[in-house]
């Protein structure tokens, strides 16, 4: 990729639409485009739509609209135009040959947000949010992006970098009077700060274990013995018939899984094999994968058939497959009744959901249930919550850094030791934002974004 190129992509979604849009940006975009434009493109004012026919010669492709975008004030902070034409495969191809036989090169994946980022208009936690936003499919998904997109992250990490800028610089003015044996950095004030910003940090690294279900979807684990109704609760909660549901045991061999959207929080749940004793190899893996995916989720959904002996079957049936999860105490566990049109309505406990998935009778309860784990409520709107499993992973690296300082200043070494790990904590603070970068870093980034973005 040059940044000096002209390129070009259909950013709209790929197949038949009544309009499709494709962008232009660099610096021969209006002049490459005046070729084919009938209008003159150059001489119109920027920020506006300009109608016209793209033509060939004599033959018209399409009537089109030109949007028309003056860098630095666009998306790229280059000359863009983003020519909106109809629909039609044959009409996008053609309109991408003609502007690449003008002298344009076929934008890269995520070669727009990339310069984007290069020229400055955001930085590289922000263009990663742009790809978020576009995948987002819930309320607090798209939360997430736009806190992200509108540089609330950035913002905090920059002023964590520059308090820790201010008191290195006086780590390395030491180092310039060495022979003279003078301290400008209190220890003292030093390790506060140095702690006040692994606190920080620390707590951001723990926001990941709720952004990362957040955004994508948190797992629930549906786990119970044959015909106590998971499958039937799975279809309930999707509305449709998404599980084959028999009286005859042993039906479900594999994990089903699909989403649903509740409160604004996408939910993935997963339909499992019943847990029994069996001689059936393949019903057998398909149990151990129940127990995996037990372990995995966020959620547990223990249902048990309200019509059978509870108190033996719960006993024998989770008490054997699951003998490091603590029923009673897990956090993570719901304890669903199923079947309660079965029994009289004295025999549920209070801490126990009862439905009837069949019915559809309960639901609404075990729906609220789910939105109150997610515990969305403990947060303000202003709290900044990470979604990025880089993000995740260059502050734990930060962390890693910041304990090695502490580490340092608890064994009294000199400034030019604890240097090192003070430029460290701050260059993977710079990754976060883009203040530091390589081309490797770019190119693993922006090469999971779709072409045209």
């Amino acid at each position: 990729m040059h940044s000096n190129d002209t390129i070009c992509a259909v950013s709209t979604p790929p197949g038949v639409g009544g309009i499709a849009i494709i962008r232009v940006s660099g610096p021969m975009t209006f002049e490459y485009c005046d070729r084919y434009f009938s209008k003159n493109i150059e001489a119109q004012d920027a920020n506006t739509i300009i109608f016209g026919e793209w033509r060939e010669g004599k033959r018209v492709i399409d009537e089109v609209l030109i949007s028309k975008f003056i860098g630095p004030a666009s998306f790229t902070g280059e000359d863009v135009v983003e020519i909106s034409v109809h629909g039609s495969r044959y009409i996008q191809a053609e309109t991408l040959r003609t502007l690449i036989e003008a002298g344009c090169r076929s934008a890269g994946p995520g070669e727009f947000t990339q310069r984007a980022f290069l020229n400055n208009k955001m930085d590289l936690s922000q263009a990663e949010a742009v790809a978020d936003l576009i995948a987002t499919e819930s309320l607090t998904a798209h939360r997430l992006a736009m806190q992200q997109m509108k540089g609330t992250f950035s913002s905090e990490i920059n002023d964590l970098r520059q308090q820790l800028i201010d008191f290195a610089s006086l780590i390395e003015l030491e180092l310039d009077f060495s022979e003279e044996d003078v301290e400008f950095a209190d220890r003292d004030q030093f390790r506060t700060l140095i702690n006040l910003i692994l606190k920080r940090v620390n707590e951001l690294s723990e926001s990941f274990k709720l952004g990362n279900v957040l955004k994508n979807g948190v797992p629930v684990a549906i786990i119970g013995a044959p015909n106590s109704g998971k499958s039937t609760l799975l279809n309930a909660l999707l509305k449709e018939q998404r599980a084959i549901v028999s009286d005859i045991p042993g039906t479900t061999r594999d994990a089903i899984e699909d989403t649903v959207n509740l409160g604004g929080v996408t939910f993935r749940f997963i339909d499992t094999a019943g847990l029994r004793v069996t001689e059936d190899i393949i019903e057998n893996k398909g149990i151990d994968i129940a127990k995996k995916k037990a372990a995995d989720a966020s959620i547990i959904l223990k249902i048990m058939d309200a019509s059978q002996e509870l108190m033996e079957a719960e006993g024998r049936l989770f008490g054997n497959y699951f003998d490091s999860v603590d029923w009673e105490d897990d956090e993570r566990t719901v304890t669903i009744y199923n079947k309660i049109d079965q029994v009289q309505e004295q025999q549920i406990p209070d801490d126990v959901i009862g439905i009837s998935a069949l019915k559809e009778t309960g639901l609404s309860n075990l729906k609220e249930k789910l939105i109150d784990m997610v515990d969305l409520g403990t947060r303000s709107s202003g709290d900044v919550i990470i979604s990025n499993a880089r993000h995740y992973e260059v502050l734990s690296k930060v962390g890693q850094a910041l304990n090695d300082v502490n580490t340092g200043l608890d064994q009294g070494l000199s400034g030019d030791l604890m240097a090192i790990d003070i430029r460290k904590a701050l260059h993977y603070l710079g990754e976060l934002t883009g203040a530091i970068t390589t081309e490797d870093l770019l190119g693993n980034i922006f090469s999971r974004f779709c072409i045209g973005k």
